[in-house]
């Protein structure tokens, strides 16, 4: 089992897992915290940025004034973003039978997955997951897509001009990977390869592994996921919450008994109490109104701000804020706010029950309904109409690169009247509002981050208790910022398996069993031995059938009747059905007995050394070993196939004389003498006991063998003319009868 890591951030993952010939990919995030390096798209003409002084090396001729701008001390490309996208080069993508989705916010690099790959799988995510990822990737296509840029910055890449570039634009990694945003028919056609499952809901896999979502509890339709066989299990955690919030609660007990739990997507912000943050939020809003500024609030079209209307709905009365307006601006915002209300059995139970009242689940339905919160596709056409100051703006994009956001931040930002609300944790607040400093409008950064933390998820692993731990290396060590916090990192015994962007882990846990099915007429006509109080096995022999990752036992079909021929044949009593497969030994070869049949043919010199698994057997003239284990038989010698092969039928004979569990299967010719002796000797071949030198053919043994006396004579009545032999040997009979 292996583990490919395709993404370096943490809360935005992508891995591949190989498990049990299965390739399963784990989610397949974007991470846009490229697009910080990249100057804003402005839908009006900004007089600003269009003045910002172009960028040129100091030492030596480059000049990248067209690609790279200046502002505030900091080097921006001006170009149409770009976004970092998971390793493409690691494995191949088409083989990937299969991609599981965790959250919405985990399947914005779909199309960079399925498209233009090869890529011939199944997506597997709940109906809110699709939903309202097609929502947020809609969103972002239409935010690029409405301030087109013609250039293309390119020449900034290169190894040798990017080490000359200042910081933080100098430190940027793998840069050549980055792409610009797709396209809604790429969109569509990856979306269209998307299977609705719903939670506890189970989907096999070429009958090898079986797929569960689960509900993680930390947005509509978010899900975590179990990945099992018959005696193996993987589970994977990614973006969960212990918080009462608006979706299902977490399922923690579905997670026990895995033998490798992978851990990804927790707070980004451990030291940030979800609730201190709300009100910290709805305090500095509601000052800002009474100071007759204005409140932007960057954030995404689904998620947060669900629970931040629903506290602004509760706040607004005490706070006097009534007659203030809320507008939500996004080209999806109608929508999102609808999908809001419909997925009501993906909601938590409170907000369940509110749907058979009937009453909406979310509060906005009724500040929509009474006009205290409006929504519009953009700044453009009625709300330009409706906008009146003082209010509170809800848009995106949260980066501050595109969106809608970026024309209220060159509207407000010159007034410290103005403040801006950052509540997403996904980037970092001074690193998007450099491009527009200096800045006069206040700044304030309240993340609103309802994963696990470190507290919470070393209680949640001490109760499902996984045999392996896998995380992101970010997880085994304190903050870069905080070293000294030891509680802000994953503390295990025994410690956690880390990985980095490209790296492959082999999971420390070998495949022991395997399921196998036996048929009902086979199985009726095994006879089983008590080897032990309560315990009895039974031999069989069968044919093995393995289709889709299922193995049957069959039974060894018959072989077809010889026709006849004109030739005479001679008579035969009880012609065998058909071959029977070679009998297979079991137990441990006695050493004692070994021994004395290699001295027996002419090996003397043995060196007998005692392990711990057994004994080592030095042949010194020969410069041969043997090694006699418990779970195995290794014969060693360089170069030297006829002794290979006579070592191997000397201990097979040994071992069939001795533990008395060899069947003489094929038929044999032979003679007996005047005494009735058989004639011959033995030796063994490919695991059957042939005879050498017999005439053809003297008599016939089957079960009255086990009456046949010592020296070889017949059973009473059989002739001793030409008859063809058949023996079935049976503990305790002398091999030579």
């Amino acid at each position: 089992m292996k583990l490919y890591c395709l993404s370096g951030h943490p809360t935005l993952p992508s891995n591949v897992l190989k498990f049990k010939s299965t390739t399963i990919m784990l989610d397949c995030g974007l991470d846009t915290t490229s697009v910080l390096h990249f100057l804003p798209l402005p839908l009006v003409h900004s007089p600003r940025l269009s003045k910002l002084p172009g960028w040129s090396a100091k030492d030596g001729p480059l000049n990248l004034e067209k690609e790279l701008k200046e502002c505030a001390g900091r080097v921006f490309v001006d170009s149409q973003p770009e976004f970092c996208l998971p390793e493409r080069e690691l494995l191949d993508l088409s083989t990937i039978d299969v991609i599981l989705i965790s959250n919405y916010h985990c399947m914005m690099a779909l199309p960079y997955i399925t498209e233009n790959t090869g890529f011939t799988g199944t997506v597997y995510a709940t109906e809110p997951t699709l939903q309202i990822g097609r929502l947020l990737m809609e969103e972002l296509v239409k935010f690029m897509e409405r301030v087109p840029k013609a250039q293309s910055a390119t020449s900034w890449k290169k190894k040798e001009i990017q080490r000359l570039i200042p910081g933080p634009l100098k430190d940027a990694v793998d840069v050549w990977t980055w792409k610009r945003c797709y396209g809604m028919q790429e969109v569509n056609s990856a979306l269209s390869k998307v299977q609705l499952v719903g939670y506890s809901q189970k989907v096999e896999l070429f009958g090898a592994v079986q797929i569960s979502p689960l509900s993680s509890g930390y947005s509509l339709g978010s899900s975590n996921w179990t990945i099992q066989s018959h005696h193996e299990k993987v589970s994977y955690v990614s973006g969960s919450s212990l918080l009462t919030t608006h979706p299902q609660p977490m399922d923690q007990s579905s997670l026990k008994n895995s033998d490798v739990l992978i851990l990804t997507g927790l707070t980004q912000m451990p030291t940030a109490n979800p609730d201190g943050m709300l009100g910290e939020f709805c305090s500095n809003l509601a000052m800002t109104i009474r100071a007759g500024g204005n409140v932007l609030v960057p954030c995404y079209s689904s998620g947060v701000i669900y629970d931040l209307l629903e506290c602004l709905y509760q706040f607004i009365d005490s706070a006097n804020l009534g007659t203030t307006p809320f507008y939500f601006i996004s080209p999806v915002a109608n929508s999102s706010l609808e999908f809001s209300q419909i997925f009501a059995e993906w909601l938590c139970h409170n907000k369940q029950s509110k749907v058979y009242l009937p009453e909406p689940p979310f509060p906005h339905a009724e500040l929509i309904q009474s006009n205290k919160l409006k929504h519009y596709p953009s700044i453009h056409g009625d709300f330009s109409s409706d906008f009146r100051q003082p209010c509170v703006v809800f848009t995106g994009h949260p980066s501050l690169r595109f969106g809608d956001v970026v024309h209220f931040m060159e509207l407000w930002g010159k007034s410290s009247l103005n403040t801006i609300i950052f509540t997403e944790p996904d980037f970092s607040y001074l690193d998007a509002l450099a491009p527009y400093q200096p800045l006069a409008m206040k700044c304030v950064y309240c993340p609103i981050d309802t994963r696990l933390n470190f507290h919470q998820v070393s209680k949640l692993l001490k109760e499902v208790q996984p045999v392996h731990v896998v995380c992101p290396e970010q997880y085994t060590q304190p903050p870069m910022t905080q070293s000294h916090r030891s509680d802000l990192m994953l503390e295990l015994q025994p410690p956690p398996m880390a990985y980095r962007r490209c790296s492959v882990l082999s999971l420390p846990f070998r495949r022991r069993y395997e399921r196998v099915y036996i048929l009902p007429e086979l199985a009726n006509s095994l006879v089983p031995s008590e080897i032990k109080p309560g315990i009895s096995v039974a031999t069989v022999s069968a044919m093995l059938h393995s289709k889709d990752n299922k193995h049957t036992l069959m039974s060894v079909p018959k072989p077809p009747p010889v026709p006849p021929t004109k030739k005479r044949k001679r008579v035969m009593e009880e012609p065998p059905a058909g071959q029977a497969p070679k009998p297979l030994l079991s137990g441990v070869v006695p050493l004692e007995a070994f021994l004395a049949t290699l001295q027996k043919h002419g090996i003397a010199e043995v060196k007998v050394e005692e392990t711990a698994d057994g004994h080592i057997l030095h042949l010194q003239a020969e410069d041969t070993l043997i090694q006699l284990e418990e779970d195995g038989t290794h014969i060693v010698c360089d170069n030297n196939e006829p002794l290979r092969t006579t070592l191997r039928d000397l201990m097979l004979f040994t071992a069939s004389y001795c533990l008395g569990e060899y069947r003489l299967q094929r038929g044999m010719i032979g003679s007996t003498n005047k005494r009735g002796e058989i004639e011959g000797e033995e030796d063994l071949q490919n695991g059957e006991i042939l005879t050498r030198g017999w005439k053809q053919a003297p008599l016939r043994m089957d079960r009255d063998a086990q009456r046949t006396k010592a020296n070889g004579s017949c059973p009473a009545g059989a002739p001793r003319q030409t008859r063809r032999v058949y023996i079935q040997h049976t503990s305790g009979i002398d091999p030579k009868c």
